[in-house]
């Protein structure tokens, strides 16, 4: 059953979805006009960008549709601890500012595996180009994935409390990827950050308005919600707390759990770690800071979007709450936290309200695919293919980089369609299941990037092993594959059996070993001070 004869998904809620897709449609065609003559162009936007528009962009990538009804979900379950993330993020953006994004300017790059070909030589740079590509088919194909829940919902319907029917989620997912490789295809990077910009506007809009038509129709005053959320938590806890140790030091190992996701020290350690990863290692994010025309505005940019970040985040955290205030008034209790969003969107939002919903949930998602297909594209042929490849014209090159992105998108596709089943068997919720995904490639390149900077130990060999090392110690860790382990082993004692670790744990591990791969490794001859000519 259609979701316009079941939910009432009125003619005016899809008039607001088309014109989205007409503006978002427009902004591409126009920048895709503008000739692109080289790599440079294409890939770096010229290196012209503006630092506001870069910072805007930044944080459009570092959200997604996991942000828009994963956030929500984490505060109606729960509090605003996820909050306390942005600690760690903060402490990675001076790193980052301060160390990476110089030297990614001194010497020119394209992409910050190059830094790596001037420490350890090319085949460490291959190595890790790979492994980022890799790497980000699975943190994007996820998110698609993520992105497509609340658009299958829409158009074909759900039954609350049970899971989507996975052919609904296929043809929301195939869609999706139809839509972005054609959409990426037109443009270069300066495509992608002025829609980024757009879609910002469109989804923190949307927050915005719905947090509104939430609250206002609220059968409590404003002193009356801070007293049902002072106590709403688990055990009678209050719902706005925003920060949690981690530590009891009146239980077992001073009350340590690990398969806590949001706080005190997994900010520190875990999260501080993932906003390195992705803002200095992730070709998807390096990308946008290196089309600023200096390192100085490029650390700006990055300072200035993990700044916004933080308001963004509290908005779709309060819209999180007010969920659970409205629940609680209407008695709703057997709608979950992973679904209560979606719900009120579908049954509750005056007609063309619900469209806005549904093109926030586009903005933030699945209409960004052209962003991390344009940055797998950028690596592959600078990476890749260049160096293979040499003295062709930039023309040439640019039919590759598209070539490329159509590749990237069928396997991006693909990843998003074994999530269906992966993401239901693991039970997580939607955050922490999109952001432990990206910990597969983020712990071996965080161990040879850390190992480059602040070390001079390591060669290629022991390089390209810390990328291996890093992905089978995140794998191994994944809560179906530790269970599967050790099913029924009669040597290994319960507590251990029963351990579950928390993403930012299961990253901080990788990381450690994979450095320790990578540090054990003997210098090798004196690399270039510089990156080989194909790279520049």
């Amino acid at each position: 059953m259609l979701i316009l004869a079941s939910n009432d998904f009125h003619w005016k809620d899809w008039a607001v979805l088309a014109i989205y897709l007409v503006l978002l449609i427009g902004i591409g065609l126009f920048f895709a006009a503008r000739a692109k003559r080289n790599t440079s162009d294409y890939f770096l936007g010229g290196r012209s960008m503006p630092v506001w528009a870069v910072a805007i962009s930044i944080l459009a990538t570092t959200q997604s549709a996991a942000t828009f009804t994963g956030v929500p979900e984490i505060a109606y379950n729960g509090n605003l601890t996820y909050l306390s993330t942005n600690l760690g993020g903060m402490l990675a953006a001076i790193v980052l500012a301060t160390v990476f994004i110089p030297r990614f300017y001194a010497l020119r790059v394209s992409t910050p595996y190059q830094l790596l070909e001037s420490r350890f030589g090319p085949g460490a740079k291959l190595a890790s180009s790979w492994a980022y590509m890799i790497g980000r088919v699975f943190a994007s194909g996820s998110r698609v994935y993520v992105g497509a829940l609340p658009v299958a919902w829409a158009i074909f319907g759900h039954e609350p409390g049970k899971p989507l029917d996975p052919t609904h989620l296929s043809v929301a997912i195939v869609g999706f990827m139809v839509f972005g490789v054609i959409y990426t295809l037109a443009g270069g990077i300066s495509s992608v950050i002025w829609t980024d910009v757009f879609q910002v506007i469109v989804y923190l809009g949307a927050a915005v308005v719905a947090a509104i038509v939430i609250y206002a129709r609220l059968p409590y005053s404003f002193s009356e919600c801070l007293q049902h959320l002072s106590t709403g938590a688990a055990g009678g806890h209050s719902k706005l707390t925003l920060f949690t140790l981690g530590l009891e030091p009146s239980k077992p190992w001073f009350g340590f759990d690990p398969s806590l996701d949001f706080t005190l020290l997994t900010a520190i350690t875990g999260w501080t770690l993932m906003t390195l990863a992705s803002h200095g290692m992730d070709q998807d994010l390096v990308q946008r800071l290196l089309t600023c025309n200096n390192a100085r505005k490029g650390s700006w940019s990055l300072i200035s979007g993990v700044l916004v970040g933080i308001p963004a985040v509290f908005l779709f955290a309060t819209v999180g709450l007010l969920l659970w205030l409205n629940t609680k008034a209407s008695g709703s209790a057997n709608v979950s936290g992973a679904e209560a969003f979606l719900h009120y969107i579908l049954n509750a939002m005056p007609a063309g309200v619900a469209g806005l919903m549904i093109a926030g949930v586009l903005a933030a998602g699945p209409a960004g695919i052209n962003a991390s297909l344009n940055s797998m594209a950028s690596t592959f042929v600078e990476d890749v293919y260049k160096p293979g490849f040499k003295s062709r014209d930039e023309r040439h090159y640019v039919r590759v980089g598209r070539l490329a992105t159509a590749g990237w998108g069928v396997l991006m596709g693909a990843f998003a369609l074994f999530c269906v089943h992966w993401q239901q068997e693991s039970r997580e919720e939607i955050l922490p299941f999109v952001l432990g995904v990206m910990g597969f490639a983020y712990a071996g390149l965080l161990g040879i990037f850390i190992t480059a900077l602040f070390t001079k130990r390591g060669n290629t060999r022991s390089a390209i092993l810390a990328l291996f090392v890093g992905f089978t110690v995140v794998l191994l860790l994944q809560p179906a594959i530790w269970t599967w382990c050790f099913k029924n082993c009669d040597l290994v004692p319960d507590w251990l059996h029963a351990l579950r670790l928390a993403s930012p744990w299961r990253l901080c591990l990788g990381m450690l070993f994979a450095t320790l791969v990578c540090f054990l490794g003997s210098p090798g001859a004196k690399a270039s001070a510089a990156p080989s000519e194909s790279t520049r």
